[in-house]
C-alpha cells in the first residue's frame, strides 16, 4: 500500500451551511488502492459514506466511483454522487461537455447536471415491488407506529432497497423514536415519509419529511439520503401523492437541516438536487 499523499475532501450535501447536511468523505485519486484499504478507510472516517474517485474505463464517463459505507460498497448513492462531482468539479475536473458530468459506478452511468450553483442527478431507474406478507407488522412495531399511521408501503430499490412506508403527517415521522436495536435484528432497512400539507406546486417549503434507517450497514439513521428521495419521487409523484416539483426534508433529528430539491421534467426524468459546500479539504495519507 502506497502512502504517498492523495488529495481528499469533505463535503456537505444537501446544505448551504456546513454542518448541517450528509457529509462525504471524498479521495480524489483512489487508484492503487485495493477493496479492502477503501473499506477499511470507509470504516475509519465513520461516515454514511466515503468515495474514491478513480479513471473511467466507460468512454462516456468524466470519472468512475465507488462508494463504501462502514459496513460495505454500495453500487450507488445519491448525496456521495452529489458530493463527489461538486469535489471533483472543485479539484479542477472538466467535464466532457458543459454543464453534465457522467459518472460511472457499478450503477451505470449516472448523469449530473449543474443548475447554478447546485448540481442534480438522474435518478436511475428504480424498481418497486409489494412488502412480503407480514413483513410489514414487526417493522412498524419496532418503529413505535400502530397499524392505521402507515397509509402505503412499498420496497424501493435503485441500488439500495429499502421498506419504505408513507405515514399519516410528517409530525409522525419527526416525533419516531425507533427501536433501533430491533430493527438491527429485523435485518431490515427501513425508510418513512410523511406530508407537511396537501399537494402545493408552488410552495418553496418542504412538503415531505424523511427519514431513513440502515442497520445493515451500521447506520442507525442517516442524515439526508439522495437515493431514496430519488426512489421517494418516482414512486410519489406517480402516485399523485406529490407534484412533479417539490422540496424534501430529512435531517431533523439528528439535528440537521437537509433539503433535497426534486424535480420531474418533461420527459419524465426525475432529478435530484442539492446544495454542497467543501468542509475540509486537504492530502490524505493512505
Amino acid at each position: 500500500m502506497t502512502t504517498e499523499p492523495r488529495p481528499f475532501a469533505q463535503i456537505d450535501v444537501f446544505s448551504a451551511r456546513p454542518g448541517y447536511g450528509n457529509p462525504v468523505a471524498v479521495v480524489l485519486d483512489g487508484r492503487g488502492l485495493d477493496d479492502d484499504a477503501m473499506q477499511r478507510f470507509a470504516r475509519w472516517t465513520n461516515l454514511s459514506e466515503t468515495t474514491f474517485v478513480l479513471p473511467p474505463d466507460d468512454p462516456r464517463a468524466d470519472y468512475a466511483l465507488r462508494i463504501f459505507t462502514p459496513g460495505g460498497e454500495l453500487p450507488f448513492a445519491g448525496h456521495p454522487t452529489l458530493g463527489s462531482c461538486f469535489a471533483w468539479l472543485a479539484a479542477g475536473g472538466v467535464p466532457k461537455s458543459a454543464g453534465r458530468i457522467a459518472q460511472q459506478c457499478a450503477k451505470g452511468l449516472i448523469d449530473i447536471r449543474q443548475d447554478g450553483e447546485r448540481l442534480a442527478f438522474a435518478a436511475p431507474p428504480m424498481q418497486a415491488s409489494d412488502p412480503a406478507p407480514g413483513s410489514v407488522d414487526p417493522v412498524t412495531q419496532a418503529l413505535g407506529l400502530a397499524p392505521a399511521q402507515v397509509r402505503r408501503a412499498q420496497i424501493l430499490d435503485n441500488g439500495p432497497r429499502l421498506l419504505t412506508l408513507l405515514l399519516d403527517s410528517a409530525d409522525t415521522v419527526r416525533a419516531l423514536k425507533p427501536d433501533h436495536p430491533r430493527l438491527a435484528a429485523l435485518g431490515q432497512n427501513v425508510a418513512v415519509a410523511g406530508l407537511y400539507r396537501a399537494i402545493d406546486a408552488a410552495s418553496a417549503e418542504p412538503l415531505i419529511e424523511v427519514r431513513v434507517f440502515v442497520p445493515s450497514m451500521d447506520i442507525s439513521e442517516d442524515p439526508v439520503t439522495g437515493s431514496l428521495n430519488a426512489s421517494l419521487a418516482q414512486w410519489l409523484i406517480a402516485a399523485g401523492e406529490l407534484p412533479a416539483r417539490y422540496v424534501a426534508a430529512q435531517g431533523a433529528a439528528l439535528g440537521r437541516a437537509g433539503r433535497v430539491h426534486v424535480e420531474r421534467d418533461a420527459q419524465g426524468q426525475v432529478w435530484i438536487g442539492g446544495d454542497c459546500v467543501r468542509v475540509i479539504a486537504g492530502k490524505l495519507m493512505l
